[in-house]
């Protein structure tokens, strides 16, 4: 661990001297998820509370569950933490507070209340740090105009941060990653490879401002745009990549995908870092996860594989359908599994 110093800047610096948040934790943001075969195996039979008032549990492993209170509205529940992904605390609040929302934004819904959830080292990193982080998620979570009304924080080894959210949708219009169908576009609504470019960040320290900004944006105008189009399937691009959360979402839905893989777009500097080294373990364990299920064409690469199994943090929606302003990155079929071209 490097020492740290304990001046801290004005909000939105958030920096304190030569202390590196990244150096606190095993991982950073989303790729510091439990890889998503172990996880399934972990809470394989676990089916909850099932009813009729209950419309997305555990079954499809979907971005947040969703209770029916009254037939035209949907209550939907998320949490959603990690290690620090940045070594701007202001920017790391910012980034988790992002996150954590786009569980709600991704299931077509509208985020109403959050708490935060924090683990902290006192006697490590100074409190100070700990408010431009807070600061930083209040920053988004106001842009969302969602209320942050308190929280819980433990004394932890690992600095984490994020954000329990209740949100609501109308149950007509939500949007599901079970309910894809054959023959329609998919959409792409941010660029992926920012986890090799976190990668890259915490073993070098060069910032990387697009990704930073990329990350701390809302899903919440692609959302809006998607519920008003009537899609009916999406979910957000996280830390299985998008291999991964794609192969959940055909999966769930009984369906096949077809990528066109120079459509997919890319965070400026990632095959850089890519081509480098900065892949995390996260990304490699995605890969390992879903590549039974990939068919791929003459020419696609290994290096071209790991840029789609990319783990990243607060990434785009994934929608079966298209969406204005955002690339077609491929689209749906009638088979199973993921055919890459």
């Amino acid at each position: 661990m490097n020492k740290a110093q304990t001046s801290v800047q004005q909000p939105g610096g958030g920096a304190v001297g030569a202390l590196r948040l990244t150096d606190y934790a095993h991982g950073g943001g989303c790729a510091c998820k439990i890889p998503p075969g172990e996880l399934e195996d972990v809470v394989r039979g676990l089916i909850g509370q099932p009813g009729a008032e209950v419309l997305v549990g555990l079954d499809s492993g979907d971005d947040a569950a969703a209770v029916l209170v009254r037939d035209d509205l949907a209550v939907l529940t998320t949490a959603d933490f990690f290690t620090p992904v940045v070594n701007d605390a202001f920017d790391w609040g910012r980034i988790a507070a992002a996150n954590a929302l786009s569980d709600i934004y991704a299931m077509g819904g509208r985020p109403v209340t959050a708490i935060n959830l924090v683990g902290w080292p006192r006697g490590v990193l100074p409190m100070e740090l700990l408010t431009e982080v807070l600061r930083g998620g209040l920053s988004v979570a106001s842009e969302a105009g969602c209320p942050v009304l308190g929280g819980h924080s433990i004394d932890d080894p690992e600095p984490k941060y994020g954000m329990a959210v209740t949100g609501v949708a109308h149950p007509d219009r939500l949007l599901r990653n079970d309910a894809a169908q054959p023959g329609l576009p998919i959409t792409l609504t941010k660029p992926i490879g920012v986890g090799l470019l976190n990668n890259r960040h915490k073993a070098t320290g060069e910032v990387f401002a697009e990704a930073i900004e990329t990350m701390a944006s809302l899903n919440r105008d692609a959302s809006e745009a998607a519920v008003a189009a009537g899609v009916r399937a999406a979910t957000d691009v996280t830390g299985f990549g998008l291999l991964g959360h794609l192969y959940k979402m055909v999966r769930a839905s009984e369906v096949g995908a077809v990528i066109d893989l120079k459509a997919v777009p890319l965070i400026a500097g990632a095959r850089e870092a890519l081509r480098d080294g900065f892949v995390s373990g996260g990304t490699r364990r995605n890969l390992d996860w879903v590549r039974p299920h990939l068919d791929t064409a003459p020419g696609i690469t290994e290096d071209d594989l790991l840029l789609l199994a990319d783990a990243q943090t607060s990434g785009g929606l994934l929608v079966v359908g298209e969406l204005p302003g955002h690339p077609v990155i491929g689209h749906t079929t009638a088979g199973r599994g993921i055919e890459i071209r």
